[in-house]
């Protein structure tokens, strides 16, 4: 007898801690969870502002390494910056507003290719998070980024021109009821990048709390990254 997936749903994945030093001396902590079988894609995941509480374990991201390894065959490795503490443990150094964060980005891109030997990578931001990956994530290994509730309260002159010449694909989910970017503004402040997809989503808060908005949330990454495993379940 099936049971709908709850908050605490957690499916079978292989899911290893490690540790992560920058170029600029920093040990950053995290965690892959790999899938069992039948491998797709993968994800890094950059974590919203670690001085509101953000880190490696809010809550899309820890869902993502619940469910998305199972349900979609999509590798996910989350990881603190710098300064950062979760469960897992804390990241050394310093908070930065985005700027020394380029160190932990590059550092953790490097370990997703050179040591996980991923191929398959797509960077995905969340809030804050948005922002480091679009100044940062420029290895060109990368497929492209997804982006949760960007706010682009922390890029610099010139960032967002990079991903407009690159062009590689962009993806951003702009929640109907965001605090710091709605999608009319989103619209507007994006339209530099001409290729970038911008999905409102309607009823959506900053946080994305709420089941609905959560399954939302992984199905459209699933649908970048791995098309062909969706619709993802919404019962085990």
């Amino acid at each position: 007898m099936s049971e709908p997936i709850r908050p605490s749903t957690i499916l079978p994945a292989q899911r290893t801690p490690f540790t992560v030093v920058t170029e600029d001396g920093q040990t950053l902590v995290g965690e892959v969870s790999a899938p069992l079988s039948n491998p797709t894609a993968a994800i890094l995941c950059c974590h919203p502002n670690p001085t509101g509480g953000g880190m490696m374990d809010s809550h899309i991201y820890k869902k993502a390494a619940n469910r998305l390894p199972a349900m979609a065959g999509i590798t996910v490795v989350r990881f603190n910056t710098r300064g950062t503490t979760s469960e897992a443990g804390t990241s050394t150094g310093t908070y930065d507003n985005g700027r020394a964060e380029k160190f932990d980005v590059e550092a953790m891109i490097r370990y997703c290719f050179d040591t996980l030997h991923l191929t398959e990578l797509w960077v995905v931001g969340w809030s804050f998070g948005t922002s480091i990956a679009i100044s940062h994530a420029r290895d060109p290994r990368i497929k492209g980024l997804i982006l949760l509730s960007p706010t682009l309260l922390d890029i610099v002159d010139g960032d967002l021109e990079f991903w407009a010449q690159d062009g590689r694909p962009i993806t951003a989910l702009i929640p109907e009821f965001d605090d710091y970017l709605t999608p009319d503004k989103a619209a507007i402040r994006f339209s530099v990048i001409p290729h970038i997809e911008l999905i409102p989503v309607e009823g959506a808060k900053h946080l994305w709390v709420g089941e609905p908005y959560v399954h939302r949330v992984l199905s459209e990454i699933t649908r970048v990254v791995a098309p062909t495993r969706l619709p993802l379940p919404t019962d085990i």
